[in-house]
């Protein structure tokens, strides 16, 4: 096995230690925190003061002998416990390990976690090691910004391997080798600039988890159904897990779920969403309202913010939409947003039953945005 050397390592803006008695107070109170709780299934909960001290004087010495390394994090210029960091036990005859991190609360937002993954990837990789391997929890979305950040690459998830008290959840399998280059690994799609668009009528924001009971009720109206590409009536589980993980499938590229909301009251009014194909440049965009929202021109609004954001910060070359045959009202939001009718599809999606619908095919190109005066 693998001797790995003790020291202080030194980052960019951290410097990795060994954990001391010091830090006992500040370990309890980020490892009480909501979102460290949440996303580390294992610690115990109320964490405690005995928890801390065994963690110190027990499990990180076991660990280093086992082959693990495990480090306090702190800011440079002080002391103060700023988070944690570790490698697992080696795997695959000492070429692989795993990595993971927790971040104190008043350390967040400040690079800490970036850094010191970014740092113990690279003393592991000038230790011998060629594979590190990260899993994130599917909405911790957060965590997966950092696995980026530090250089890491998305492989896919694992299904069903994370136990959380009684269930067993997906992980996120993101991945770094040691010819990789390091540098944080691009995004197709950007997050939204100050976290929403608005045009002073509505705000059009990341979906969240707490708009999974909204979702269901829009997703479940039976005009929605009958106007969604979908094989199967929607559950409030399926649109609960859809919603957990809407920022995850926004970070790696494949969607950008959004609800759309009154400006003035906050109230949830629908949901607009991009669907990349990268390929091609092209993306498609799709959108329903609630029905006391319907009739205020929101959806064109919504429409026209996100296709802004598409094409000035995302790069979508050309965006699609598609619209039902007889569904007069969101060809009229297609065209006050500037969308150009392309053709009648026969059969074209999938429905309920099995059964395959006509589209009426739109498209809009970055020159030919409808003049937002006209909103």
């Amino acid at each position: 096995m693998r001797e790995l050397p003790h020291g202080p390592i030194h980052g960019r803006i951290v410097t990795l230690r060994d954990p001391a008695l010091e830090d006992v107070d500040g370990i309890v109170e980020a490892c009480n925190d909501e979102a460290t709780q949440r996303f580390l299934a294992r610690l115990p909960s109320p964490y405690t003061t005995d928890d801390a001290r065994r963690w110190i004087t027990a499990q990180v010495p076991r660990g280093w002998a086992e082959g693990h390394a495990e480090f306090a994090v702190v800011l440079g210029g002080s002391d103060r416990i700023a988070g944690a960091v570790a490698l697992g036990a080696p795997t695959l005859g000492g070429y692989a390990t795993s990595l993971g991190y927790w971040t104190a609360p008043w350390a967040r937002g400040r690079g800490v976690a970036t850094d010191a993954a970014r740092t113990l990837a690279q003393w592991a990789f000038g230790n011998g090691f060629g594979r590190i391997e990260l899993t994130t929890h599917p909405a911790n979305a957060a965590s997966m910004r950092v696995a980026m950040a530090a250089g890491f690459t998305h492989e896919g998830v694992r299904r069903s391997a994370m136990h959380d008290g009684d269930r067993w959840l997906d992980q996120v399998v993101w991945s770094r080798l040691s010819t990789d280059s390091g540098e944080p690994m691009p995004r197709a799609l950007p997050d939204l600039p100050g976290g929403s668009l608005a045009d002073g009528a509505i705000t059009v924001s990341p979906v969240r988890d707490s708009d999974s009971d909204d979702m269901y009720r829009l997703a479940s109206l039976p005009e929605v159904i009958a106007t969604t590409v979908i094989r199967h009536p929607p559950t409030p589980s399926s649109v609960a897990e859809r919603c957990s993980t809407a920022a995850y499938r926004w970070i790696i590229g494949e969607r950008a779920t959004c609800a759309i909301r009154d400006t003035a009251t906050g109230a949830f009014a629908g949901t607009i969403g991009l669907y990349p194909e990268p390929p091609t440049g092209q993306a498609m965009l799709g959108y329903s309202l609630v029905r006391e929202w319907r009739g205020r021109g929101y959806a064109r609004r919504a429409v026209r913010l996100l296709a802004d954001w598409a094409f000035d910060m995302a790069g979508v070359a050309r965006l699609v939409a598609g619209t039902a045959p007889d569904n007069i009202a969101s060809q009229r939001t297609l065209s006050g947003a500037g969308f150009t009718r392309e053709g009648y599809e026969r059969a074209r999606l999938p429905s309920i039953g099995g059964g395959r619908v006509d589209n009426i095919s739109w498209a809009l190109l970055p020159g030919e945005r409808a003049d937002p005066g006209g909103r």
